[in-house]
């Protein structure tokens, strides 16, 4: 049985944003959204900081130029590349206890199996061979950074697209393909028996409208080819904690409901020596978020043109206005940095990288990656 957020203590509800999330029209909701942002942003930087953030990259793979860029790319490239990585966060909890998140530890040889990847895979086969590398893996970078699974309290990710969970917190039935295919790294022993979770102590949080979908028959057409429905069947969800808004996880550490991408997409903020952060997938690059300065052909036109602030990654358009009002969201409660710093501290859980592949793409800059503080071992 999942767990609702009130149930564990250390998750603090936010309210700043409340009126915002009650607002039914999406035009008076960014209205909303544009009045509670100061005074959010003055409450979270002085909430502290966490002591340690890391980046650590996974896999860099082809993505649709249209879903990237929406209607602001001129390029004629059908595909960029985008750059997926993992994010390890740590703190001191109010008791003093230390405590590690892991926001977005997908496996990637798991995700390809998304319907709308293993189709393009299907109509380009030497796409992997062509565009794809491999930089990492979760249990790679844990063991690099001398990390143990027992020692993970929460992962989290922005929504569930492509995401096969079963390895990381475990099935309540023997899960033969899983084992069979040799992708999850688990002993073939294991097969007529069902798994115990890779991390055994971690809790998935994760917005209660996303998890729900998940089930029966709630997941609407247009979604279904971005998440691996039938995984979540067996999944032990004993440790599945659902939000049903913004939270504060700890000092510095906050995830705030950002509808749209998914409908229940949230966003990682994080208070740093550098600033206030946000982490999604919302917009894949920089220019996402300062499109007026952008440097790739036709962004900064489409912005000028329709008044864009933000520029959508839009694989999943039915919830268009609210992504827009999510990412404005993000937009104000970050800070800004970068060259000259003037761009919106926003670092895309996928991040388009600059492709030989996708001329008329290259991104003014990237920021590669994110760092803060650093590692206490035990």
């Amino acid at each position: 049985m999942t767990l609702d957020a009130g149930e564990l203590t250390e998750l603090k509800p936010i309210e700043h944003f409340l009126q915002s999330r009650q607002e039914a029209l999406p035009g008076r909701q960014l209205a909303a959204i544009r009045e509670a942002a100061p005074a959010f942003k003055e409450w979270f930087a002085a909430s502290g900081t966490p002591g340690f953030v890391r980046t650590c990259d996974l896999i860099e793979l082809p993505y649709p130029r249209r879903f990237a860029l929406w209607r602001a790319s001129r390029s004629p490239a059908p595909f960029v590349r985008i750059f997926n990585r993992m994010m390890v966060v740590r703190w001191n909890d109010a008791g003093g206890h230390r405590r590690t998140m892991l926001v977005e530890p997908t496996e990637h040889y798991l995700a390809a199996a998304t319907p709308y990847f293993a189709s393009m895979e299907k109509r380009h086969p030497r796409m992997r061979t062509l565009a794809v590398s491999v930089h990492g893996t979760v249990e790679g970078h844990l063991e690099r950074l001398g990390i143990s699974p027992e020692e993970i309290d929460f992962i989290t990710f922005d929504h569930l697209h492509t995401q096969d969970l079963r390895k990381w917190l475990g099935t309540t039935r023997p899960a033969e393909d899983l084992v069979a295919s040799g992708k999850a790294s688990l002993p073939r022993a294991m097969a007529a028996e069902p798994l115990e979770p890779f991390f055994p102590n971690a809790r998935l949080l994760v917005m209660r409208d996303e998890w729900d979908q998940l089930f029966g028959d709630s997941l609407h057409p247009l979604q279904r080819r971005w998440y691996q429905q039938r995984t979540f069947a067996d999944l032990r969800d004993d440790r599945v904690v659902l939000l049903d808004g913004d939270v504060q996880v700890g000092p510095g550490v906050a995830l705030l409901s950002t509808p749209g991408h998914s409908i229940g997409n949230h966003s990682i903020v994080l208070n740093t020596e550098r600033g206030i952060w946000t982490s999604s997938e919302n917009g894949v690059h920089a220019e996402c978020y300062t499109p007026e300065r952008s440097g790739i052909p036709g962004v900064s036109s489409y912005a000028s043109e329709w008044g864009a602030e933000v520029v959508l990654n839009a694989n999943t358009i039915e919830m268009a206005a609210w992504q827009v009002n999510s990412m404005v969201k993000e937009k104000l409660v970050a800070d800004r940095g970068g060259p000259g710093g003037e761009w919106v501290q926003h670092f895309p859980s996928s991040e388009m990288t600059p492709w030989v592949g996708s001329p008329g793409t290259a991104a003014s800059f990237v920021w590669g990656g994110l760092s803060h503080g650093a590692l206490q071992r035990a």
